[in-house]
């Protein structure tokens, strides 16, 4: 076990505010197994779901990443009151608070506790389901696609 400040778990239990969903602008970032349950949800094809409820995100490293889209108010694309497709939600939020992100250290998972009032509340997650999440993602990459060079 590695030494970091989660070794002996950390407490989350979702209160259903729907604060990571709504109000602020971000990223909802699809692996290939997140875009195929999607579409098996919406009963359509992969381009039509691109196309209906997905965007693709300039990154620095040369790769656009397809991420859900937002409503106006920032909301994501799917929520209404609530999520309209939560049993196939994507792995980035059915992880969370467990983010790579979030577990950079303690200072850190406190200051996003902040706004999130699930966070360090209810459940105890062991070190090893946290890890779980995280080998999960690494094992889910996100589907991206080359930047192709303007003329």
């Amino acid at each position: 076990m590695k030494d970091v400040f989660y070794k002996n778990g950390l407490r989350f239990s979702c209160k259903g505010c729907s604060a990571c969903c709504r109000h602020d602008p971000g990223f909802v970032y699809l692996s290939k197994i997140d875009l195929d349950r999607f579409v098996s949800w919406a009963h359509t094809s992969q381009e039509e779901f691109i196309n209906k409820y997905c965007r693709w995100v300039p990154k620095r490293d040369g790769f656009e990443y397809l991420c859900l889209l937002e409503k106006t108010n920032y909301d994501c694309i799917l929520w209404d009151n609530g999520c309209i497709a939560y049993e196939s939600r994507p792995l980035q939020c059915s992880a969370y608070p467990f983010w790579p992100s979030m577990l950079l250290d303690e200072d850190w998972w406190n200051a996003s506790a902040e706004t999130c009032p699930g966070m360090n509340n209810g459940r105890l997650y062991s070190y090893e389901e946290i890890t779980a999440f995280l080998d999960q993602r690494k094992a889910e990459p996100y589907l991206r696609k080359k930047i192709l060079a303007e003329n």
